[in-house]
């Protein structure tokens, strides 16, 4: 497979990795180091790309496997860390910009189980089919249904709490 093909098969969602690998490792510097990884082991197997039935859900794949290797890897105890020790000192118009309902789902989403994080992730942001995420996942189309569920549910409590807060 030559360069202009490879980029051509793999470039167009290079997006969507960006964004499992931003919603996994939180750190925009560190989804940024995944998906060049990821592009690089790619690069390495071009030739094996080809032959794969869906390239896309192959790097999806692999991006969530990385990532998930990252966060268990040593290094990743010091990531941890930051992240959950980071301080939001933003101004006034920056917090109301964060109460915006988008953003607070996206909030409440980091609080779900890993699995419910990623499923909803994959279908409800990046639009996969139930078969593309279970393939991608190692799932059962039932199970992703289940966790999706789920994971809706609790979002929508979250958000019915928020919005609902002081009124009786």
């Amino acid at each position: 497979m030559k360069q202009k093909e490879f980029l051509s098969t793999v470039l167009p969602f290079k997006d969507k990795l960006y964004r499992l690998a931003k919603r996994l490792l939180v750190s925009s510097d560190e989804a940024e180091d995944a998906v060049q990884e990821i592009f690089l082991k790619l690069w390495n197997g071009k030739e094996k790309i080809g032959k794969y039935k869906n390239p896309e859900a192959f790097a999806m794949t692999m991006t969530k496997n990385y990532c998930l290797d990252r966060l268990k890897s040593k290094q990743a105890g010091n990531m941890k860390i930051v992240h959950s020790n980071f301080q939001n000192s933003e101004n006034v118009e920056k917090q109301v910009e964060a109460n915006d309902g988008v953003t607070l789902v996206f909030q409440i989403m980091e609080t779900l189980p890993e699995q419910q994080r990623m499923i909803l992730q994959l279908r409800d942001v990046e639009q996969y089919e139930y078969a593309e995420i279970a393939e991608m996942l190692d799932l059962n189309e039932t199970a992703i249904r289940v966790a999706l569920s789920r994971a809706r549910k609790a979002i929508r409590e979250e958000m019915i709490k928020k919005y609902n807060y002081g009124i009786s």
